[in-house]
């Protein structure tokens, strides 16, 4: 890892060093279209699929049991959420099926970390407001994608439809844990999308709260 690399990681280890234990009893009432990003995810036979910052393994465990015929990889910065990665998915019973390393999202070698070429699904929950370079992780995962292959994202949008005072208290307390939404998302997905001859579809969740989004690259 580079420098700043290094430094994001040790600081996403301590975030996480004691949250990871509350992590998922917590944020289910705030990271919402999570369960609705992994049904759309259409997992085949065989099918590689990574999650780019993946956590405590949570979303992990939930796609490998709805869709028990694809091979599933998990990366994240953070080593101390890794630990609570891999006991996520022992617990579930799908540590064999699981798979995990440490690297960054801007600029991940799957055949170094995996052995794998690359996915036909990689997805992204909740991530890239917390990646500094969140537009080299996209970059980096369009160029881990199969021909074909699918980015899924969910993140949080602009509270376009909701009140102002909401949005600057949300804002102000996600900055707090270094949580920057990210304005520009769509238009950066589309420049990607109009780039690799790809099509995108993209739709704001819950009046905004949530932006989610969809692209696939041809075959």
């Amino acid at each position: 890892m580079s420098v700043a690399e290094i430094d994001h990681s040790a600081l996403m280890d301590k975030v996480y060093r004691q949250q990871r234990h509350i992590y998922d009893l917590t944020r289910r009432y705030y990271l919402l279209g999570r369960d609705r990003m992994i049904a759309g995810l259409d997992i085949g036979q065989d099918d590689r699929v990574l999650e780019v910052g993946c956590g405590t393994g949570r979303n992990l465990v939930a796609a490998a049991r709805k869709f028990p015929d694809g091979d599933f990889y998990g990366m994240d910065i953070s080593s101390e959420m890794l630990v609570s990665a891999r006991a996520s998915a022992t617990r579930a019973g799908l540590s064999g099926r699981l798979n995990f390393a440490q690297g960054d999202a801007t600029a991940f070698d799957p055949a170094r970390a995996f052995a794998q070429p690359g996915f036909e699904r990689i997805f992204m929950s909740y991530t890239l407001s917390m990646i500094p370079g969140w537009r080299a992780a996209l970059d980096s995962a369009i160029s881990n994608l199969e021909p074909g292959g699918e980015l899924h994202i969910v993140d949080f949008g602009q509270q376009e439809r909701l009140p102002r005072w909401f949005r600057s208290l949300l804002f102000k307390w996600l900055a707090a844990f270094h949580v920057s939404p990210r304005a520009d998302l769509r238009e950066a997905l589309t420049d990607l999308a109009r780039a690799h001859s790809a099509t995108l579809a993209f739709e704001p969740l819950y009046r905004g709260y949530a932006w989610r989004a969809i692209l696939r690259l041809p075959a």
